[in-house]
Formats: structure tokens, C-alpha cells, sequence
């Protein structure tokens, strides 16, 4: 089933997306049906290692039995790239960086392209070549006071903020205050402590718990 641009927006409103990358297909598998029981609809593999591909179509396959899961892939850093994953079915792309040649590869296959930037003009260069969500990263060195100053420069931004940002009140709310649209949680919400012992149960309860905080600091 492919989801239209619309539908991942949505999703992403929800305000939590996990970012997850391995190269058991099994455990990314475990992964990403503990998230959704936690509540997950929007979930990010990303393409980090070196059977990345074969990982992501293993999940796919497993997302379709899903009921609206939409799994999309990130760090994607060319066009090449982003053909490959499209044709295999990836339902978004997200980059690390601000490539426009992605920007109309995802536009002729009429897929969600997130590409990551770190400066207002990057912001306004990616909005002008048709981005609707925008990947902030990384996180960690812009920090919120970045998000809360360039929102009134370029209204109707809708933004996703990755690198840094923890699954705590205190992060959430300063991230969400700022006028962030959604956040990308990778190992602070998917610890190694978690993978180690392969406590799916923990990891359920802490994205429900994350998902019912960004509802509550929404409202």
C-alpha cells in the first residue's frame, strides 16, 4: 500500500519518529513492531550500514502487514540512492543534507522528500524547491533558540528535528515550544540496553509514554 504525502505529514504530527538502523534483519524487525504497538505509525530505517537495502525490504515487507505503518528511509545522500530505495518501495525519503537533484527525483516518483538542513538559507533553499517538512540537523548544536528565532522568518515551516533530542519532559518541551513539528528519537529511545536484552516490552511502554508527553505539551 502507498501512502500519499498527506498521510506521512499526519503521521509525523504525531510527534515521535523513530530513527533505527542494524544489520539483523530479525531484531529491526522486533524493533519496528514494538513501536508500533507502542503507537509508532511513522518510523525512519536508516541507511547506515552495509546491508542496509536487504534490511529495508525485509522491514517493508513486515510494515505491510502493519495496518498504517509507513516506513521511510534516511540518510540518503544522492539521487541514485534515492531511486534505488523509492523503487523498492520506501514510502519517504530523508537526508542529512540539502541535495535539490533528490528534491526532483522524489518529486516525478511523487515522494515525501525530507532533506536536512542547518542554516535559514538551506530552510528557505529547500522550501523553494518543494520540501512541506524540512529535517533540522543536527539538533544538538542548533538547539531550539534556532527553531523558535527562524519560524517567524518563514511562516508555516514544518519542521523535524534530529541529533540530540531525548525522550524527557524537559527536551520535548523545549524542542516542541520552539515550534518543532515532530522530533526523530534514535538511541536515546532505542538504547542499547534495550536492544541488548531485547526488552520489547520497555521499549513499547517508553514510546507509549513519549507519545502521550508530546500529546499532552501539544495541548
Amino acid at each position: 500500500m502507498a501512502f500519499k504525502k498527506e498521510e506521512i505529514i499526519s503521521g509525523l504530527k504525531a510527534g515521535i519518529i523513530p530513527l533505527f538502523s542494524h544489520d539483523d534483519p530479525t531484531l529491526a524487525q522486533e524493533v519496528l513492531e514494538a513501536v508500533y504497538r507502542g503507537g509508532v505509525r511513522v518510523f525512519e530505517f536508516t541507511n547506515r550500514k552495509q546491508n542496509s537495502f536487504e534490511v529495508f525490504k525485509h522491514l517493508l515487507a513486515v510494515s505491510r502487514k502493519l495496518p498504517g505503518m509507513m516506513l521511510g528511509v534516511g540518510t540518503i545522500m544522492d539521487s541514485a540512492t534515492t531511486i534505488k530505495f523509492i523503487q523498492a518501495g520506501a514510502d519517504f525519503i530523508i537526508s542529512p543534507v540539502l541535495k535539490t537533484d533528490m528534491a526532483q527525483v522524489c518529486f516525478d516518483h511523487h515522494t515525501l522528500w525530507i532533506p536536512g538542513c542547518a542554516t535559514l538559507t538551506e530552510i528557505v533553499t529547500a522550501k523553494e524547491a518543494g520540501a512541506e517538512v524540512i529535517k533540522v540537523f543536527p539538533g544538538s548544536v542548533l538547539g531550539p533558540g534556532f527553531v523558535s528565532s527562524i519560524m517567524p522568518v518563514v511562516p508555516g515551516l514544518q519542521l523535524m528535528i534530529t541529533g540530540g533530542v531525548e525522550p524527557t519532559k524537559e527536551s520535548l518541551s523545549a524542542w516542541f515550544k520552539s515550534g518543532a513539528m515532530c522530533v526523530g528519537l534514535g538511541s536515546q529511545l532505542i538504547t542499547k540496553e534495550i536492544l541488548e536484552k531485547k526488552d520489547w516490552g520497555r521499549l513499547q511502554r517508553k514510546v507509549e509514554e513519549s507519545l502521550a508527553l508530546v500529546q499532552q505539551l501539544k495541548s
